[in-house]
């Protein structure tokens, strides 16, 4: 599926979610469309395009993918790479004259730095239109196109259509949001919720595991059950409970535990200016900086949260 005419598309960022997202792109477009590249790491654009080599064109810098492109796509780690990648000079998106371009922001950040940008070009390319459209659904879901998207803008943006049928390349859900930053916000609160259900899910699991009970039949309770989330059904933490999960992989791939924890962190943060009270902040942040920083669970998906709250991991050999 493709809508994207002949417009030629920008995309910075070729790291774990990002690289699949360009791919994706790579592969749909239509017409005489290209995708322009561009990331720190020469060798993630030598790859894309070997892959792609009549659609993907490598560029020497975020200024030089803004001059060429008509829509631009960034998907970097941290706040600070968003202002390097928009703000900087003279490489920068913002260096380049960008009047009447579409520029979108897939990372999560803190929303003070969402606003620091959307401000800047409000103020210097008043023409330009800037969205926040945080992702949700892993390197999983960027490898197969299967991304959800919560677009920080409003059903009746003008904008929205086009940009529908061009995340419809990445993504399976478009989700508006409601306005700018309200994307992020919602991927904060749902990032929030999704460590708690990690951390929760790992207890809960090492709980009836130590009993007695077999992984398997623990998990199907919880999916038939009141206590049912996609986030145990797909990517249960117990190794070997779901062949695909990141788990049964020694978890990898995935959403690294570090990425988890910032997310987390911004989430507090973000309770704190809005008044909302955390009950379990606090205590989830210290489970996630303290997985971060075990050798046993730094650089692994999320869900070696389970091994560092001590789960039982060598669980087949105990049941027939």
């Amino acid at each position: 599926m493709s809508a994207t005419g002949d417009a030629n598309i920008g995309f910075i960022g070729l790291g774990a979610m990002g690289r699949g997202m360009a791919a994706n792109l790579a592969k749909r477009l239509s017409g005489d469309s290209k995708i322009y590249v561009y990331d720190v790491v020469d060798g993630l654009m030598d790859d894309l395009h070997s892959e792609h080599p009549d659609t993907v064109r490598k560029s020497t810098s975020a200024k030089e993918v803004s001059e060429i492109s008509d829509i631009i796509f960034t998907m970097v780690p941290e706040g600070s790479h968003v202002r390097d990648v928009y703000l900087s000079t003279p490489h920068g998106i913002c260096a380049a004259d960008i009047s009447n371009k579409v520029l979108v922001d897939c990372s999560t950040i803190d929303i003070a730095t969402c606003l620091a940008v959307r401000d800047y070009i409000a103020t210097n390319f008043p023409s330009a239109r800037f969205y926040d459209a945080p992702v949700s659904g892993g390197t999983i879901g960027a490898d197969n196109g299967q991304l959800s998207f919560f677009l920080g803008c409003g059903e009746n943006d003008p904008t929205l259509p086009h940009l529908q049928g061009i995340l419809a390349n990445m993504g399976q859900k478009i989700i508006p949001c409601g306005g700018p930053t309200l994307g992020l916000a919602a991927k904060l609160a749902h990032n929030y919720l999704g460590g708690i259900i990690f951390i929760a899910g790992s207890e809960a699991m090492n709980l009836g595991m130590r009993a007695g009970l077999d992984a398997r039949v623990l998990a199907n309770v919880f999916s038939a059950g009141a206590a049912q989330s996609t986030i145990m059904d797909r990517f249960n933490p117990v190794p070997g409970v779901l062949r695909d999960a990141p788990s049964s992989n020694n978890y990898v791939p995935g959403f690294k535990i570090q990425l988890h924890c910032k997310d987390f962190g911004l989430a507090i943060d973000m309770a704190k200016e809005v008044g909302s009270r955390l009950a379990l902040g606090d205590a989830g942040l210290q489970t996630f900086k303290g997985a971060s920083g075990d050798p046993r669970c730094k650089d692994l998906d999320s869900s070696a949260v389970y091994r560092y709250l001590g789960g039982v991991e060598d669980w087949p050999g105990r049941f027939i």
